[in-house]
């Protein structure tokens, strides 16, 4: 079998290590989002034919505004989101706080967390409240095609 350098092969496209396609953040949220994360990769059908949505990124800072991303509902699709420690020797403290609201409670997240919003259920607002070390963030939307609507205002 010969080891493909993800830019050559059948399925190399399938191999997502930046986040290209991730959608234009509107107004000033670019700047702010900047100062306080930076983001990793990004899916989709739009990058890759048939995938759903997936985000990554690592969260370094507490952000300027608050809170960072406001509710929103997807109406259509369920959604992941994930907060998880980098500290491999401790890896469910999460180094920091969030405060999310799901379906109006709001909830102190302390530990690496996976957060499950069924379709229909509104989501947010997130703010972060605390970083003592980097906090990796993910989210997955079970749709193909996300454009981040409700979530960047």
């Amino acid at each position: 079998m010969v080891i493909m350098n993800n830019e050559s092969g059948k399925y190399a496209a399938n191999i997502v290590q930046d986040a290209l396609g991730a959608p234009a953040m509107e107004g000033d949220f670019r700047e702010i989002y900047n100062k306080f994360a930076q983001r990793i990769c990004w899916v989709d059908g739009k990058v890759v034919p048939g995938a759903f949505q997936m985000n990554t990124a690592w969260y370094s800072a507490v952000p300027e505004r608050d809170p960072i991303f406001f509710e929103h509902v997807h109406e259509d699709a369920d959604e992941l989101i994930g907060f998880i420690s980098s500290d491999p020797n401790n890896p469910h403290d999460l180094g920091g706080e969030i405060e999310f609201t799901i379906g109006g409670e709001k909830h102190l997240i302390t530990r690496s967390s996976i957060i499950f919003a069924p379709a229909g259920l509104p989501h947010n607002p997130m703010r972060i409240l605390r970083v003592d070390r980097p906090i990796f963030h993910f989210s997955v939307v079970t749709t193909h095609m996300y454009d981040g609507s409700g979530t960047y205002k």
